[in-house]
This record gives structure tokens, sequence and C-alpha cells, in this order.
């Protein structure tokens, strides 16, 4: 355990000095989130509410969505293309750490660096410019919680299933960018799904990306009973626990392949 804290403090310190990504990424997740804002005003100007929610908790859930894309930032898929794609991944597992566990340990030092470095200064602009998001029932916070730490851990095992594509791809810049604006869509980020279409909304509830930004966002802002929000809470459990099965078998057959083929 104290090999991967001292990653996650190396990571902190190696993500403080990349000041321009920082401001890069402020900039833009601050043009989407005014842009989402407007949208939605332009929206309800005519109406009290549209999907059940009135225009201030929409407002609430744009702020909250552009927040937590902090918090759900992965670069486990290209340290693996790095890792492959340098020949180095047979002599990374050999060294007496679990790799995987050394890329975790990575995304969360970044992660707990943005919380200051992006986080915070998102939260204050939007708070400012759009609203303050008060969270609609303050009895919620240890359910929005938890649903939080299992999106980021069912994002994370979807983006690190997705970077073993590397292994026989290699190169897959391209997909990586496919792949985390489809995931921005599919999880209701930009859309919540009950604006979708009742045939789409009912097929994307069965998949696990509803469940990584439009649950805990439906939580913050008050959408639905206490009852609807636990059966999804287990359903999300039951997608983190799959998703954590499919990663520990093919993180075998990887390695396996791997040890095998020498790289």
């Amino acid at each position: 355990m104290y090999k991967y804290l001292y990653i996650i403090k190396t990571q902190i310190i190696k993500s403080m000095t990349y000041e321009f990504n920082v401001y890069g990424n402020i900039v833009m997740q601050t043009i989407i989130m005014i842009t989402s804002a407007y949208f939605w005003k332009a929206l309800y100007r005519q109406h009290s509410s549209a999907g059940g929610v009135d225009a201030e908790s929409m407002l609430t859930y744009v702020i909250l969505s552009s927040v937590l894309s902090v918090l759900l930032i992965t670069n486990v898929e290209r340290r693996i293309e790095q890792s492959v794609g340098k020949g180095t991944v047979a002599t990374d597992m050999m060294k007496p750490v679990n790799l995987f566990g050394v890329y975790f340990a990575e995304d969360i030092g970044s992660i707990i660096a943005l919380v200051f470095q992006n986080m915070l200064p998102i939260l204050l602009i939007g708070s400012l410019m759009i609203k303050v998001p008060v969270m609609a029932d303050l009895r919620d916070l240890p359910l929005f919680v938890v649903t939080v730490v299992q999106s980021f851990l069912i994002n994370w095992l979807i983006a690190a299933l997705f970077g073993m594509i590397a292994f026989t791809a290699v190169n897959i810049d391209a997909l990586i960018q496919v792949k985390k604006h489809l995931l921005r869509l599919l999880s209701g980020s930009i859309i919540p799904i009950w604006f979708f279409p009742a045939g789409v909304a009912k097929v994307l509830s069965s998949l696990p990306f509803v469940y990584i930004y439009q649950l805990p966002l439906s939580i913050y802002i008050g959408k639905g009973d206490r009852i609807e929000q636990l059966a999804q809470m287990r359903i999300q459990s039951v997608w983190l626990l799959v998703l954590a099965g499919v990663f520990i078998f093919a993180q075998k057959q990887i390695t396996r392949k791997v040890m095998v083929q020498g790289g």
C-alpha cells in the first residue's frame, strides 16, 4: 500500500507542474458549461418544467455535470497505449507492483490535484455566472457521495478495459476520443436520457453509462423518490461488480499473453 501512496503523491506533484493544461481544461469546461446553461434557459423559457425537472434544477445539473467531469478524468488508456507502444509493458509487469494498480494510483493522484486546480474554479465560475448549485435535499448527501465513488470506479474500469485494446491495436488515440465523447452523450452528462425517446431511454438505462453521470446528478437535484434512487443505486452496484469481474478476467488474459509473447 505504501508503494501506491507514494505513486499518488508523486502524481499530485507532477500534475501541479502542468499549468497550461489546467488553464486549458478550465476554459474548455467553462465554455461547455455556459453554452449548455444558455441552451437549457432557452428551452425552459416557454415551459415551467420539462422531463419532470424545472429550470433551476436543470441549471444545477449542468454545473454539477461540469464539476463531476473533472473527477471522471482518466489517463489509464493512454498509459497502456504508451507502455505497449514503447515495448516496456512486459518489464513493467515484472515489477513488484500491479501494473493496473499503478495506473489507478496515478489517476487518483491526478484527480486529487484536479480538485484544486479545476473542480473548485469551475464550481466558482458556475456559481457566479449561472447560479449557486444548491443540493435539493442535504439528507441525500450520503447517497450522492456513494454514487459518485461508484461512478468513478465504473468509469475507470470501462477506461481500463477499453485501454486493453492497445495490446492488439497499438494506436488507439482516435478511439479514445470517440469513446470519450460517446460516453458523455450516453451517460446523460450533456442531455439527460429522460429527454430521449422512451425506447432509446429504456435501452440506455440498461447500460452502465447512465450510472456514471446521470444517477449522482439526479440524486443531487432531487429527481425521483428515495425508493427509485435506491433501486438505481443497486443496479449501479451490480454493474460495478460485473465490470470488476470482467476486468479481473481480462487482466489475467492480457498478463498471460504478454508474458508468453514477451511484450
